[in-house]
């Protein structure tokens, strides 16, 4: 299986530093305000819902091939929501909003491979602790 490798470098005081994340073709700042307010530049949460769609996107499409059909589109917007608990922020829930078009599936199959993919995608395993909750329609 393949090795990913992300790069990040965070410069002075969690308050008034600032950093940049580096992975492939992307470069981007981050900064406290851009983690904790409404600030310029990216932060990790907003990465992990990134990951999130994209992987989730790839699994259900995988699952729906394995059904010998082709889906046209799979549309994935993940929404990270961070929160605290006793030990700081921590990510609380992940909002999983997904379109499908695919001719020739069904409603019922659709949910059974919908639920499957938001099980079984690689970064929900991963962010398992998290509540996980899906809103997936088929068009």
């Amino acid at each position: 299986m393949s090795v990913r490798t992300a790069k990040s470098q965070w410069n002075g005081t969690l308050a008034s530093g600032k950093g940049t994340m580096n992975f492939s073709n992307y470069s981007g700042p981050f900064t406290f305000a851009s983690r904790f307010e409404e600030g310029d530049g990216t932060n990790p949460e907003e990465l992990i819902g990134a990951a999130h769609s994209g992987c989730y996107s790839m699994f259900l499409a995988a699952l729906i091939s394995g059904e010998k059909l082709h889906p046209e589109s799979v549309e994935t917007t993940a929404s990270v929501h961070l929160g605290k608990d006793d030990k700081g922020p921590v990510i609380t829930t992940i909002e999983l909003e997904c379109q499908v078009k695919c001719e020739g599936l069904s409603q019922e199959k659709f949910d059974e491979l919908a639920a499957a993919a938001k099980e079984g995608c690689p970064i929900s395993r991963l962010v398992a602790a998290a509540d996980i909750k899906l809103n997936a329609t088929l068009l």
